[in-house]
């Protein structure tokens, strides 16, 4: 519903705009009426556009009605005292004000035409050319440009000195409108025979405004676009800073750079995974460009791990010291590995101009760390991040627990299957399977399906047929009691991972990936077996599944830092281009708060999607643990998340101990929309980074 309403507001608005456009037009022309057959019937036609537009301005209302109703203040602040006012008053003023001189003036001309032909005498002239009849029109069609600015250009957060420009502006149009009225009722007023100007003469006038109004627009887009262009390095340490309500560090508002210099303070490069002892696992990935076949014989030219895709699976065991050795072979842009869910320490989270420099070709980078936590992950490059794992820059990433053998060497008691998901280009595919996959399983095997959505943009609805079956695990940490599901459909947001559990019964069961029958993974004894039909579903709530249980803080502690984070979007230029600009607190990279913190703090954020699309956030090197969601606490078992789908009209508190210092990403993973601004930083006080990104340097993480 919430959806709903604000198409209905945006939709209507732009309605509104046009049905007064045409009303304002008329009203203007009315003047120029060349007889009074002509006078009577604009009359009545501008009678019928005072009515017309009473529809898109009260489907405008009714949906800020509801939001106000329904939703939290910050969901329709700058709706009541912005836009409904924009769209009421001015519409009233023509109920009030315009129509009645316009009933007088229609009765006026029926009268004249009725007694002494279709002569205008010089007050019908005057009635028309009236102010108070033509400015409510003007003011009521520049009122809906205004209100559809502000549906586009949303003044989020909400605060009264951020839209004193445009307010500004709308006054002193309006004030022209009225001067330019007043002044042309002066001059009709003044004439005792009033002849409307010719139609070349009106048609110069028109051609004049404009010239005078694309040469301003014209300006003024220019200015938008250059103010719009990234400097050509940015430091990622530096930026507006938000401390949540927490005492300011003595060096708030210190120049970056001058504070890496003093004591004290901690470069994230030294923040790194042990850099001595012989690791247990040593893995190599070179990224190299390749064109690899699917299952069905089709070809995908990729950017890959090792020549395959997706890249190998790296599996290691909890608290085991791992390493990885990254080489590019012909990646022109460069490469990075991040460890997307596993929570390593800062120089290792593989992020290009945050923790390190892009790999670039020729070059080499190795990733020490320890598997401190158990679960499922995965890993892609960080560096132009949007079209690396479009290509194919990726690969799962599984730490199990310690008493699990390592499953290349020993037979494990369960059957282990990743899912891995991604669409290439037209063909979708598991893996590199874009067909039916189907596996031997004996009954009575435990099965554990890792689902990992890569996709961009796309939240993945897998329904598992044939057997009920738990929810064992949510990016990484695993639930807590988890109850059995049937007909259920788990939708994994970007990024996201979800561990599916159950016991392999004597009949197939069948794993559907969105609305493909014919791909995804069927089960069955002997590999055979045909699809199950699917069935109606519910979409599964991680809110109040499971059973609850103790955790290090919960909804009633104490924070240290309070932040809050509304997710929206608007229209503007990003690097001189114009797009939709999907923004932070109002902001986009490298505006955007950067949210600082001090090792130790209990930390709570507050997500607002005041949007209409989704933002799955993921924030690196830690876990939030989820306190509510639209009010409601999460009753479950404890939910903890590195990549929060954020729907439209969700509000999300979240929580999580400020354990890993260092200088974080946190973005949304729609990487799409990362790579138009949606991008932040949590930021340790005391830390520094010597990298920057810009089109100056190497490093381009989104």
């Amino acid at each position: 519903m919430y959806n709903a309403s604000i198409q209905t507001i945006l939709a209507a608005s732009v309605l509104f705009v046009i049905f007064t456009w045409i009303g304002s037009v008329k009203a203007s022309r009315l003047l120029y009426s060349g007889s009074l057959e002509k006078l009577h019937r604009k009359t009545r036609k501008l009678l019928f556009w005072a009515w017309f537009p009473i529809i898109p301005a009260a489907a405008i209302v009714a949906a800020i009605v509801w939001l106000q109703m329904n939703m939290d203040t910050i969901f329709w602040k700058d709706r009541i005292f912005l836009q409904a006012p924009l769209v009421v008053v001015p519409l009233l003023s023509i109920w009030f004000v315009a129509v009645p001189k316009l009933l007088k003036l229609r009765s006026l001309t029926n009268i004249s035409l009725t007694e002494s032909g279709s002569t205008i005498e010089p007050a019908m002239f005057q009635r028309a050319a009236s102010p108070g009849l033509i400015f409510p029109y003007q003011l009521t069609a520049l009122s809906a440009a205004a209100s559809l600015y502000f549906s586009f250009v949303p003044p989020v957060p909400f605060h009264w000195l951020e839209i004193t420009i445009p307010l500004v502006v709308f006054i002193v149009l309006a004030a022209g409108l009225w001067l330019r009225h007043n002044l042309r009722a002066k001059q009709v007023r003044k004439a005792p025979n009033y002849q409307a100007p010719r139609l070349l003469a009106r048609f110069g006038a028109m051609t004049g405004v404009l010239i005078v109004t694309a040469g301003i627009g014209f300006y003024l887009i220019t200015f938008a676009m250059d103010k719009s262009v990234l400097p050509a390095e940015i430091d990622m340490a530096s930026g507006t800073h938000d401390y949540g309500g927490g005492v300011i560090s003595e060096h708030a508002g210190h120049d970056m750079t001058a504070m890496s210099n003093m004591a004290g303070m901690v470069s994230v490069a030294d923040l790194t995974g042990p850099k001595e002892g012989t690791p247990d696992r040593h893995f190599t990935l070179v990224a190299q460009k390749k064109t690899v076949t699917l299952s069905s014989g089709k070809t995908v030219d990729a950017w890959t791990y090792n020549g395959q895709i997706p890249g190998p699976e790296l599996r290691m065991k909890e608290g085991e010291l791992i390493e990885v050795t990254l080489t590019n072979e012909d990646i022109d842009v460069g490469v990075t590995a991040h460890w997307h869910g596993l929570d390593v320490p800062n120089a290792e989270d593989g992020v290009a101009g945050a923790t390190q420099n892009a790999v670039m070709p020729g070059e080499t980078y190795t990733y020490r760390f320890r598997a401190e936590q158990v679960g499922s992950f995965w890993y892609h490059s960080h560096q132009d991040s949007q079209e690396a794992v479009s290509m194919g820059l990726f690969g799962a990433l599984i730490v199990e627990p310690k008493e699990v053998a390592d499953t290349t060497t020993f037979t494990i008691p369960f059957k282990d299957i990743t899912v891995m998901t991604h669409r290439w280009k037209n063909t979708f595919a598991i893996g590199a399977n874009d067909e039916l996959d189907r596996q031997a399983v004996a009954p009575g095997t435990p099965v554990r399906m890792r689902l990992i959505n890569t996709d961009d943009w796309v939240n993945q609805t897998y329904t598992l047929v044939g057997t009920p079956f738990e929810v064992a695990a949510i990016d990484g940490t695993d639930l807590n009691k988890p109850d059995l599901l049937t007909n259920t459909r788990v939708i994994v947001p970007t990024g996201g991972r979800f561990d599916l559990t159950f016991v392999m019964p004597d009949h197939p069961v069948y794993l559907n990936v969105g609305t493909n029958k014919n791909g995804g993974i069927l089960l069955s004894a002997d590999g055979r077996g045909n699809v199950p039909e699917l069935p109606q579903t519910v979409a599964f709530d991680p809110l109040t599944y499971g059973s609850p249980k103790a955790t290090p803080f919960d909804a009633d502690s104490k924070f240290d830092r309070d932040f809050t984070l509304i997710l929206d979007n608007k229209l503007g230029f990003y690097n001189r281009n114009f797009d939709f600009l999907y923004t932070l607190n109002g902001k986009v990279f490298p505006d955007a708060p950067m949210f600082m913190v001090k090792e130790g703090d209990l930390v709570k954020t507050t997500f607002v999607n005041r949007g209409n699309v989704e933002h799955p956030m993921h924030l690196h090197g830690h876990h939030v643990l989820v306190l509510s969601r639209n009010g409601k606490p999460s009753t479950g078992s404890p939910w903890w998340s590195d990549t929060l789908d954020v729907q439209p009209g969700d509000t999300y508190e979240v929580a999580f101990v400020a354990n890993n210092p260092g200088l974080w990403m946190d973005h949304c993973h729609n990487l799409v929309h990362a790579a138009a601004g949606m991008s932040m930083h949590l930021m340790y006080e005391g830390i520094t980074t010597p990298f920057s990104v810009g089109s100056g340097t190497q490093n381009h993480p989104e």
